[in-house]
């Protein structure tokens, strides 16, 4: 578990399989920022985002802070609806649900991402589609992003 006061930075590409009970092999190097009770739920652009429970309480209490609009009221009914609470057998499987299997469109091979407070399971197919057309922007929006002075 990432030390008091220092947050999980969670980074890496791992190429593992999702089983026919529907788990995932967790990366070892990701196990212990994870901790022993974490977060799934939906993700964005078709994936699934996976918390640390401390991150999670954190990003919950921005969100109570949010205006009661319709746009904030569909996006938090999308994103909760399907969070639950997880955790790894000993060999470091998560069980994923039928829901988040469908809203990922996972099939046998899967994509586990490291996105600094976060992980992200994606469908490895639509992972190695998200690269291709992401590639040719990914240089414009690191300028706008960090202003080339940073990177």
């Amino acid at each position: 578990m990432a030390k008091s006061g220092v947050k999980c930075m969670f980074m890496g590409e791992f190429h593992q399989r999702l089983d026919e009970k529907g788990r995932i092999t967790i990366p070892v190097k990701m196990r212990s920022d994870l901790g022993e009770n974490f977060i799934i739920t939906r993700g964005l652009d078709g994936c699934i985002f996976v918390y640390p429970k401390k991150e999670w309480d954190t990003i919950i209490s921005k969100y109570r802070e949010l205006p009661n609009t319709q746009e904030t009221r569909i996006f938090l009914r999308a994103f909760l609806s399907c969070a639950s609470e997880a955790n790894m057998d000993k060999q470091g499987r998560v069980n994923v649900n039928l829901p988040l299997i469908a809203w990922a469109s996972l099939n046998k091979d899967v994509v586990i991402i490291g996105v600094n407070e976060r992980l992200e399971i994606w469908s490895k197919e639509i992972w190695e589609n998200y690269l291709k057309t992401s590639k040719e922007n990914f240089s414009i929006i690191a300028d706008k992003l960090f202003q080339t002075n940073m990177v």
